[in-house]
């Protein structure tokens, strides 16, 4: 990094190299110095420079290879040619090139080049708040993205659960169905309610009630593909969308969710029947048993009811409420935990 005062001027004459030193120092600038561009390049490597006033014309190398190379080392330091009236056409291609400005040699009034370092430093400063400015509303910007996200998160997920909630279900729902009828797929609903959850509450506390539907809601996560939707739909009642997903295969899926509920050790699941925590599941399927949203889960939620009715504990298929392919027989009493 260099240092903002700092100034290197590279001039091959010896009387006026020593000039602009004591020009630009009365001016309240540190000055180094260079007689040639070998010796300037040199000079900078050791001590960047803000700017750089450099002649056109010196021995090997020119006035714009010395421009090429510090542009390379110190892409910040703005770079000014001298040069005589002869040579304007190379100085007009030193702007081309990056410089800052040319100063037309012999000099008519020397102030003219304190004058022009001053307002290369200028822009050096104003390019360098500009650059720390956007930097800084970079950073702003990330921040912004990560609360947009993080109340993203907020709106769309449950407070109990961490499941999607129900607004979120039902504008994923809507986001479904149009995709599956834009590439006429198959996909499918689950609705889930857990089994006497009301008699949980009661004899464990609405605490343990809480307990249990987070546990469970961990459960379904762990058991369903990244690509479906888990959505707590309202108090004890859970719901899935499963994409590209016919009835046969939600039914396989449904159950497999059934089944592991009712093999897991939740706390509490001694105070219900047959000591088991279980859950009734209903399913529709798009296009089979409707192409809105809202007779999707009639159709699955009516399904949900016949399996509470023929027992529990089971899983019921829109269009085939009737078929017993629950645990329970319809007409087998609920069994009650010893007490």
């Amino acid at each position: 990094m260099f240092d903002p005062n700092r100034i290197l001027v590279v001039e091959s004459e010896d009387d006026l190299r020593q000039v602009l030193n004591d020009v630009l120092s009365d001016a309240g600038y540190d000055v180094l110095t260079a007689r040639d561009g070998e010796h300037a390049i040199d000079v900078f490597r050791i001590n960047p420079c803000a700017i750089v006033l450099t002649d056109m014309v010196m021995g090997e190398m020119s006035g714009l290879d010395v421009l090429h190379k510090i542009q390379k080392m110190s892409p910040e330091t703005e770079t000014i040619m001298m040069t005589c009236h002869a040579s304007m056409e190379s100085a007009i291609e030193s702007l081309r090139g990056g410089a800052y400005d040319f100063l037309i040699k012999p000099f008519d009034d020397l102030t003219i080049v304190a004058s022009t370092v001053a307002r290369a430093l200028d822009k050096q400063q104003l390019q360098g708040k500009n650059k720390a400015l956007m930097t800084q509303l970079r950073g702003y910007a990330r921040d912004l993205e990560e609360v947009n996200e993080q109340l993203k998160a907020v709106v769309s997920l449950d407070g109990l659960t961490d499941l999607y909630n129900h607004k979120f279900f039902r504008e994923a729902l809507e986001k479904e169905l149009a995709r599956s009828a834009r590439h006429s797929r198959e996909f499918s609903l689950v609705f889930l309610d857990i089994d006497h959850f009301k008699q949980y509450n009661d004899r464990n506390g609405h605490l343990c009630g809480d307990e249990l539907l987070k546990q469970l809601a961990l459960l379904i996560q762990k058991l369903s593909r990244r690509s479906e939707v888990v959505a707590r739909y309202g108090g004890e009642e859970f719901v899935l969308i499963l994409p590209e997903t016919n009835k046969s295969g939600a039914f396989v899926h449904a159950e497999r969710l059934r089944e592991s509920v009712m093999d897991y050790p939740f706390d509490g699941r001694e105070t219900q029947p047959l000591g088991r925590v279980t859950m009734s599941l209903g399913v529709s399927s798009y296009p089979e048993d409707g192409g809105d949203a809202d007779t999707l889960i009639d159709r699955a939620d009516k399904a949900l009811y016949v399996a509470k009715r023929q027992g529990r504990n089971r899983v019921s298929l829109a269009g085939l409420e009737e078929l017993d392919i629950g645990l329970f027989p319809e007409d087998e009493p609920v069994i009650e935990p010893h007490t």
